[in-house]
């Protein structure tokens, strides 16, 4: 189970198959810096393994019996808050309840394959790989001691702050960590607030669900992006997994085009792709965001947005769950300031307030 060797990022597998198990463990332990630990078969004995062995990354089955992945989750994170790996199914259930995962703590997910299952398994076990190894720089503290959400407070500006206008657009970029990022920017805007763009990084199977559980749960309308959808103010778009995502303008209008293409800074959807089309269609109507996440993917694009005239901000290091693309975004001078997300969409707000004036 384990293998010799100092500084290795330590892993705990759960999977209530005992193949799974084995899949996993066996695939990360041949990966160089990683070392398997331990592996559960439910919740239960995995609770007691992470007491036992504190490792520092837990790879956890979406469907188990006795008690679901989620579930486990929302005991585990206020009391020994771990950076936790999704591992789901493509299925409708199995992608419902991974999105609520993310709501509840995990740092990412990745998928089980459904075909080609050698190719599917070599790939998958490559992005889990990665995933570890990001996740292990999480920062998960805090949901130490964290109390059920309350009622979401009221939007951080009026409705009087920005006029329902169409010319000014909010783009955002985030990865891992960036679920739950966007969600608390989100629930702080109005609904007249300026239409918002975002890319997050995620598989194609997550994006739609994601989109409409936000939809429920938000003021603001929220949908997964199409080609050719008109950007309105109250409105959020997220871009499709599996698809590259541009800002278009025709006229005084904004749409989006969404289309098959290479991948960009290693994604795609990519940040950078979204932020160099609205340095281009949009200008000085645009106002940049990058929250948490790995790697330095919109950074240049962010840059891009501000030299246009965009205002641009990133978020801060101390409520970010991976400070990667924000710190990239700042150090090359993209984003103007670092925000704590709490004050995020306060900061949006003010920014438009102050075009419009």
């Amino acid at each position: 189970m384990t293998r010799a060797g100092s500084g290795n990022i330590r892993v705990l597998v759960v999977d209530d198959s005992a193949l799974a198990r084995k899949i996993l463990c066996d695939g990360l332990n041949e990966c160089d810096g990683i070392e398997v630990v331990g592996a559960a078969h439910d919740p239960y004995e995995a609770r007691d393994l992470i007491v036992k062995l504190d490792p520092d990354v837990i790879t956890l089955d979406v469907e188990m019996p006795k008690m679901d992945g989620v579930e486990f989750l929302r005991r585990l994170m206020p009391q020994y808050p771990k950076p936790v790996v999704m591992v789901s199914s493509l299925t409708t259930r199995g992608g419902e309840i991974a999105m609520q995962a993310l709501e509840a703590g995990a740092v990412d997910l990745v998928l089980k394959p459904t075909s080609q299952v050698e190719r599917g398994l070599e790939a998958m076990l490559l992005e889990l790989s990665t995933k570890v190894r990001i996740a292990s720089t999480a920062n998960v503290s805090e949901w130490k001691n964290r109390r059920p959400p309350k009622p979401r407070a009221s939007p951080v500006a009026s409705a009087g702050a920005l006029a329902v206008t169409t010319d000014k657009v909010v783009v955002i970029g985030a990865s891992t960590g960036g679920t739950e990022a966007i969600r608390a920017v989100l629930s702080g805007l109005p609904i007249t607030c300026p239409g918002v763009v975002i890319v997050q990084h995620m598989p194609a199977v997550f994006t739609k669900i994601y989109a409409d559980n936000l939809n429920k749960d938000l003021r603001l309308h929220v949908k997964q992006a199409e080609s050719g959808d008109r950007v309105l103010a109250g409105r959020v778009f997220i871009a499709p997994g599996d698809l590259q995502m541009r800002i278009t303008r025709s006229g005084g209008q904004y749409r989006l085009q969404c289309e098959d293409g290479p991948k960009v800074c290693g994604h795609r959807p990519s940040v950078e792709v979204l932020m160099q089309s609205a340095a281009k269609s949009l200008g000085s109507n645009a106002v940049g965001v990058m929250l948490t996440g790995m790697g330095r993917d919109g950074a240049d694009g962010l840059l891009a947005m501000r030299k246009a005239g965009a205002r641009t901000f990133a978020q801060d290091e101390a409520t970010s769950v991976v400070f990667g693309m924000p710190r990239e975004a700042h150090l090359n001078g993209g984003a103007e300031r670092l925000v704590p997300l709490r004050d995020m969409a306060g900061t949006i707000m003010g920014a438009l307030g102050k075009m419009a004036a």
